[in-house]
């Protein structure tokens, strides 16, 4: 009788209790199918036997042999010793951990097979806990490499294979059936055999690295499952009723008049694209990308504006009270002219305050709200939610972005989801696939690149030294205080005292401080004082990565740079070079350094294009640190890497539109097969 692989669950399989159910289950591993897309990690040769005279140490062999003799051996630690010889030599076995009955099976086992690595032991060559099994007439050969498995959890190796030859028989009698349409030497069914069974003289290296044409196929087929699962989450988003907006109105153009400064060609062309969605009654689903002071803000703002000229409020929502302020602090300096009432609400924000400001938000007083998580909160109602705008959205988790969309009561809000954290185009291909992508590739005009040097902590006192100079010279410059803890007390007394030290060594200069503990009016009284020039010398914590804008801010140092990521590093630099001046950043690191740091240093020192800097990120960190997939919702891929397969994502992307187009059923089956993305995930 056919077995579907796809929905039978592994207790189906012979000798497959609840208890090792569960075990597979604590491994994502739930169906038949299941098994056979855990791929192995390496292969080991099983298929020819080494006389133990030829063993070399290291070399992991298969040796067969007489056992004459097996004893407890004591010493630095209890073990069973089995003596093996056959005609060219002979080999201990070590067991650190057995039990009486593997003692009385190999004192009468006679002839063995065994499988494991010599190594020089107290007896001559030993091999550590072998594999070992009772050698027949009938005892069969390997004829193909032996897979190694990522097993957890207890779970024996022999066990696993064992259970994937059930599968692939199955398999073998009731085939599965080839979905992608992709022309290859390997359908599904020889690419899983090729790919768990490979021939003895199979090219271990490609299957290992992910390069052979077998494990190409799979990758390709989960590719396109991921892809066309969000497709179809947009077909259902699309599907929703949303609020109609009206054109922008008097008021938009009353603030792009106010601004004083032109909006460069690329904010233009993103605010028409934003515009238009808005006026769709589909929900705006768009990712807007723009690099370190591109000026993402003020066509978020314009987006808020055309929503309140509509009658309908907009949420911002901020990772950090610190953004959340500098947020409120711009929006309420642009929209109250203009008559747009706006408001800003955090934990921090209590009692009778908290409880006007609810009061203003459901009765649509307040036009702009903005706030970090507080916004999705239980009593957090509004009156009339037509937009969302996300900033910094990797840092939300998706229950979190969920709970904000639902709160919407003409249908779903549209959402601008914003990043000035640049995400590599093979992500946006993938993970961002049902997204409309705006990017923001063009600085005001005036801008000049960061130069940035790298420069050991046995430096410092020249690093002093040129903050006295540049000061001296009426600049102005940040000194970042970092620590490998993310413990906000632990940095603000790391700051405060850096402020000692620096005011001793720099005592004619104007040293200020700013970090997390500070409350909203400390923190805004000291940025007053520096963007009017007041302070020569900020010493700050990472609350200033995004954000602040001081043109007159022309030198930064980062100190213990190599404990930061690519992007948080290129963030905290865009805070320099914001006026016409040249502007310098100093990487301050203790050695050693490790590979990754040494990486992350050199492509800071070489680079000031954030989309650049953002895929070397994803080399080095990989697409699931990078974007915080347990958070975001992300999927974690079972075989395909977005690093090592992007180059097939154009092809996958082809596929998916021909088969939408052509044939759904296949669709369906496809994403069933790889179980992708929950349906609500990729909407916020």
């Amino acid at each position: 009788m056919p077995v579907d692989l796809a929905t039978t669950p592994v207790d189906a399989l012979k000798g497959v209790g609840p208890a090792l159910a569960a075990k597979l289950n604590r491994l994502g591993i739930v169906s038949l199918q299941d098994i056979l897309f855990q791929l192995p990690l390496r292969y080991e040769d099983r298929t020819r036997v080494t006389p133990i005279g030829a063993a070399q140490i290291g070399q992991a062999v298969v040796l067969e042999g007489e056992v004459v003799a097996c004893e407890v051996a004591y010493g630095r630690r209890r073990s069973l010793l089995a003596h093996m010889k056959d005609p060219s030599g002979q080999i201990a076995l070590r067991f650190f951990h057995f039990s009486k009955a593997q003692r009385a099976n190999l004192s009468s086992a006679g002839a063995i097979r065994c499988f494991g690595e010599p190594r020089r032991g107290a007896t001559g060559l030993e091999i550590y806990h072998p594999e070992y099994e009772k050698l027949t007439n009938s005892t069969p050969l390997d004829q193909s490499l032996t897979a190694v498995y990522p097993m957890t959890d207890g779970f024996s190796q022999t066990r696993y294979r064992a259970l994937v030859i059930q599968v692939l028989s199955m398999m073998r009698d009731d085939p599965l059936k080839e979905l992608s349409g992709r022309p290859s030497a390997y359908d599904i069914n020889a690419a899983l055999q090729m790919m768990h069974q490979p021939p003895a003289d199979a090219d271990t290296e490609s299957l290992m690295n992910g390069t052979h044409p077998a494990q190409r196929q799979l990758a390709f087929e989960e590719l396109l499952a991921h892809h066309a699962s969000l497709r179809y989450v947009r077909q259902h988003a699309d599907a929703q009723a949303a609020p109609r907006l009206a054109r922008p109105g008097e008021a938009c153009g009353k603030l792009v008049a106010a601004l004083g400064f032109d909006l460069t060609s690329a904010q233009r062309r993103v605010v028409s694209e934003i515009s238009s969605d808005l006026c769709s009654a589909n929900p705006m689903l768009r990712l807007l990308q723009g690099d370190v002071g591109s000026g993402k803000t003020i066509v978020a703002a314009l987006a808020a504006v055309q929503a309140s000229e509509s009658g309908l409020q907009t949420a911002i929502m901020a990772p950090t009270e610190v953004l959340a302020e500098q947020h409120f602090a711009n929006f309420s300096e642009w929209l109250e002219p203009l008559g747009i009432r706006t408001s800003w609400l955090t934990g921090k924000i209590k009692g009778k305050r908290r409880d006007t400001e609810l009061e203003h938000i459901a009765s649509g007083a307040t036009e702009v709200i903005i706030g970090t998580h507080a916004l999705f909160q239980k009593d957090v109602s509004f009156h009339q939610l037509g937009l969302i705008i996300i900033d910094e959205q990797h840092r939300f988790g998706v229950h979190q972005r969920l709970a904000l969309r639902g709160k919407g009561r003409l249908g779903l809000p549209h959402q601008l989801v914003m990043t000035a954290t640049p995400i590599p185009r093979t992500l946006t291909m993938s993970t961002y696939a049902d997204m409309d992508s705006s990017i923001i590739d063009e600085l005001p005009p005036g801008r000049t690149p960061v130069s940035t040097s790298v420069i050991p902590d046995s430096r410092r006192p020249e690093v002093i030294a040129r903050i006295q100079s540049m000061c001296a010279d009426g600049a102005q410059a940040y000194w970042v205080c970092t620590l490998i803890e993310e413990s906000v007390v632990l940095e603000s007394q790391a700051a405060e005292a850096a402020v000692e030290d620096l005011t001793q060594a720099l005592p004619n200069l104007h040293i200020g401080l700013i970090h997390g503990r500070m409350n909203y009016a400390e923190k805004t009284g000291v940025m007053a004082q520096f963007k009017q020039g007041d302070m020569d010398l900020l010493v700050a914590t990472t609350v200033i990565e995004v954000g602040v804008d001081v043109a007159n801010a022309t030198l930064m140092v980062i100190e213990n740079s190599e404990r930061l990521g690519l992007a948080q590093l290129h963030q905290l630099r865009g805070r320099v070079g914001r006026g016409r001046q040249a502007s310098h950043c100093l990487l301050l690191y203790r050695p050693p350094l490790g590979e990754a740091s040494k990486k992350r240093l050199a492509v800071m020192r070489t680079s000031n294009d954030g989309f650049f800097i953002a895929e070397e990120d994803l080399k080095i960190r990989g697409p699931g640190e990078l974007l915080g997939s347990r958070q975001s919702g992300s999927v974690e891929f079972k075989v395909a890497d977005l690093i090592r397969d992007s180059d097939m994502l154009p092809e996958v992307k082809e596929a998916s539109e021909r088969l939408f187009k052509g044939d759904p059923e296949t669709v369906d089956a496809i994403i069933t097969r790889w179980r992708t993305l929950p349906d609500q995930l990729s909407q916020v």
